[in-house]
C-alpha cells in the first residue's frame, strides 16, 4: 500500500515531530505541483494565496481526504464541496486566529474610540489639538457572532471595564460568562449598543445582515467594529450613515476587498480602516504549526478530525 501524501504550506523539514507514516510535500501556491496531486489524502491550503489558488490542486485530487484551511472562515472553498469525495471533510482553523483577531478588534475600538487617526493626521502637521473623547470603559458592547472569536474580544474587553457585554449568535444559549442572545433578538438588544464587534462567519444568513434597519437602530454616534468579512456589512447602507455623521466604524474587511483606491469608504467621515490584517501577525506561524501538528496526529491515528465545517458532496456550515 502506498503512502499517503501530505501537502503542507511550509517546509515539512521546519515542523518538528510529524507522524511517520505519511509523506509530506511542500506546496505554497506556486504555479507547478511538487508531486502528482492524485497521491494527495491531506491537503493544507495555503494561505493569504487567494480563492483561486486555495481551490486549484482540488480537481486533481481524487484520493483527498482532509482539506485543512488555515482560515477561520471558508466561504472561498465552499463551491468546491459538492466535488469532494463523499468521505472527504473541510476543516477550518479552529481557533488559530482567536489571539490576533481579538487584539486588532481591540485595537480597532480603542483607536476609533480616542481619535488615534485624528492624532495622527495632526501630529503629520504639528498641530497640537486637545479634545474630550469616548472612552471604551463604561460602554455598552454588543457582540455579534459569540464564538471563539467573540469570545477572544470579550477576553480582551474585560479589563477596560465596559459597562456590560450583550452576546449575539445564531441560537441563544448559556456560557461560561452569561447568556447568549439569539439572532433574532437583535432588534431588542441594538438601541443600546455604543459599540458592535462583528465576529461571525459569513454565510448565506449573514450576508448583508448588518444592513439599513440593522444600523437604524444602532444609537447615536456608535461605533462598529467588523473583523469578520466585509459581506457580512451592507456597504451602501453603511456609507449613509457615516456620511450623515450618525454612526462610527473600524473597519478591517469591507466589501469589495480590496477596497478601490478611489471608493468613497475612504473618504467617509469618522471611518479607520486596515487592510484585513486580523490574522497574519506573528501569532499565526506557532498557532498554525500546533493546528497541524494536531490534526495530522489525528489523521495518521485514523482519528476523527477536528474543526469540521463540511463534507465532501454538502456543506455542513
Amino acid at each position: 500500500m502506498t503512502t499517503p501524501d501530505v501537502w503542507l504550506p511550509f517546509p515539512p523539514a521546519e515542523l518538528a515531530s510529524l507522524p511517520s507514516s505519511l509523506n509530506y510535500v511542500h506546496w505554497n501556491g506556486e504555479p507547478d505541483f511538487p508531486a502528482d496531486p492524485a497521491r494527495c489524502a491531506f491537503y493544507a491550503v495555503p494561505y493569504m494565496k487567494g480563492a483561486e489558488v486555495a481551490v486549484r490542486p482540488l480537481a486533481h485530487m481524487p484520493r483527498v481526504r482532509v482539506v485543512q484551511t488555515l482560515t477561520a472562515g471558508v466561504e472561498h472553498m465552499l463551491p468546491r464541496v459538492p466535488d469532494l469525495p463523499a468521505d472527504a471533510v473541510l476543516c477550518n482553523a479552529g481557533d488559530l486566529h482567536n489571539t490576533s483577531t481579538g487584539e486588532l478588534a481591540l485595537a480597532l475600538a480603542l483607536a476609533a474610540q480616542r481619535d488615534i487617526p485624528g492624532a495622527v493626521r495632526n501630529a503629520q502637521q504639528g498641530r497640537w489639538e486637545s479634545a474630550v473623547r469616548p472612552s471604551l470603559a463604561d460602554r455598552h458592547v454588543l457582540i455579534l457572532g459569540y464564538g471563539g472569536i467573540g469570545g477572544a474580544v470579550e477576553d480582551r474587553l474585560l479589563p477596560f471595564e465596559v459597562a456590560e457585554v450583550i452576546r449575539v449568535a445564531s441560537r441563544a444559549r448559556e456560557s461560561e460568562r452569561g447568556p447568549v442572545h439569539g439572532i433574532d433578538e437583535l432588534p431588542g438588544l441594538l438601541p443600546r449598543a455604543e459599540i458592535v464587534f462583528v465576529t461571525t462567519p459569513l454565510t448565506e444568513a449573514t450576508r448583508g445582515l448588518v444592513g439599513a434597519e440593522f444600523l437604524a437602530r444602532m444609537p447615536d454616534d456608535a461605533l462598529l467594529v467588523n473583523v469578520a468579512r466585509g459581506a457580512v456589512v451592507d456597504t451602501k447602507a453603511l456609507l449613509a450613515e457615516l456620511e450623515a455623521g450618525r454612526l462610527r466604524a473600524a473597519l478591517d474587511v469591507t466589501d469589495p476587498e480590496p477596497l478601490p483606491a478611489e471608493h468613497p469608504l475612504w473618504r467617509a467621515p469618522g471611518v479607520l480602516i486596515t487592510p484585513h490584517v486580523g490574522g497574519p501577525t506573528s501569532a499565526f506561524r506557532p498557532r498554525a504549526e500546533r493546528l497541524l501538528h494536531a490534526q495530522l496526529a489525528r489523521f495518521a491515528a485514523g482519528e476523527p478530525l477536528r474543526h469540521v465545517v463540511a463534507t465532501g458532496g454538502a456543506s455542513t456550515v
